[in-house]
């Protein structure tokens, strides 16, 4: 009689369906915008945000920056975040180290995410090796390989300082040689000179493939200068003049984006506050935090204008690929040119 599947392979039958990442281009949001118009709530501050986003893709004169906080990629949004930067939509990237490597590098490398089954015993997991994000499975022991892939991207670099820009751009580079999945987030940016920030990057897998870097590199490694990122983004800032923000989550990029603009005024350039803002969240505003404070609160802080300011109050990976199908087919991306900030520090 023949045995069940989980229990030749428990593992395996635990990684059987993988998340299977939306594509915007073969939906049309648009009629559904349309009529949250007319609704109320969350539904109603969607359609105004995403009208705001395609001002912003319609204004010739503003750079758009993406920010991601979060665990949407692994989700099924790491194909809309790639088309955003495919289809001219976003100008520069500040993201946590996990969106940027963890799933999107990772996926890059030909691993996948995988959809969980419910009533899952986690110490369980922990003994097959398998991480969870809620309701999504990695396996650990691709997670690792990952990290591997980032030693030896950092073992190959001349060993001295750099932004997490400079080795993203790194890693994108590496990929167009060694992608099994192409089309990723990191190897498009890098293909269009997209620059993609990641301020708190050893926060991740990241981290122990450096680590491991340095510990087999001890006496001639390469380093990360967290002190240039903040300038680079900032001088990105001074040089785009108008700005917008995509902002999904808040945190560490949330703010390090809207901080560009007091850290230009430290520097005695004059720069306007971000004109428009979004930010998609399911942070509270009573602990005084709301994942790094509301849009108009930050306005108290030189940072973003009310005129075209956005809190959406929602998950991200329901809402957000409504309000990207609605801008790649309204089409304002058709004319933006490409700004190809990562020419500043070539």
């Amino acid at each position: 009689m023949a045995m069940a599947k989980d229990n030749l392979d428990p593992k395996a039958d635990l990684l059987s369906k993988t998340v299977e990442h939306i594509d915007i281009t073969k939906i049309d949001a648009r009629p559904i915008i349309d009529a949250m118009e007319d609704m109320s709530f969350t539904s109603r501050d969607l359609a105004r945000a995403t009208r705001i986003f395609n001002e912003m893709l319609a204004d010739e004169n503003c750079s758009v920056i993406l920010t991601i906080a979060g665990s949407t990629s692994a989700g099924g949004c790491m194909q809309l975040y790639a088309d955003l930067i495919r289809y001219n939509m976003v100008d520069a990237v500040v993201a946590t180290g996990a969106s940027i490597v963890d799933m999107d590098f990772f996926e890059a490398l030909g691993f996948r995410h995988y959809q969980a089954q419910s009533d899952v015993d986690d110490q369980r997991l922990r003994e097959l090796y398998i991480d969870r994000i809620y309701d999504t499975y990695i396996d650990e022991t691709d997670l690792q390989s990952c990290d591997r892939a980032i030693a030896d991207i950092a073992g190959s670099l001349e060993p001295q300082p750099y932004s997490s820009r400079g080795f993203i751009q790194e890693m994108g580079k590496w990929l167009g040689e060694h992608a099994k999945k192409p089309g990723s987030l990191v190897q498009l940016a890098y293909e269009h000179d997209v620059p993609i920030f990641c301020p708190a990057f050893t926060d991740s897998s990241a981290g122990f493939g450096l680590v491991l870097h340095q510990a087999e590199n001890p006496d001639r490694h390469m380093t990360l200068d967290s002190i240039r990122d903040f300038r680079e983004l900032t001088e990105i800032k001074i040089a785009a003049g108008r700005t917008g923000l995509l902002m999904i989550g808040g945190g560490v990029p949330k703010n390090f984006a809207q901080d560009t603009v007091v850290c230009a005024e430290i520097l005695g350039k004059e720069v306007d506050m971000h004109r428009y803002a979004i930010q998609i969240t399911v942070a509270d505003v009573r602990d005084g935090a709301c994942s790094s404070s509301t849009l108009k609160e930050a306005c108290s802080w030189g940072k973003v204008e009310t005129v075209s300011e956005q809190m959406v109050y929602a998950e991200a990976g329901s809402v957000l690929p409504l309000l990207a199908s609605d801008a790649y087919h309204r089409g304002a991306w058709k004319q933006r040119p490409r700004r190809r900030f990562a020419k500043l520090f070539a």
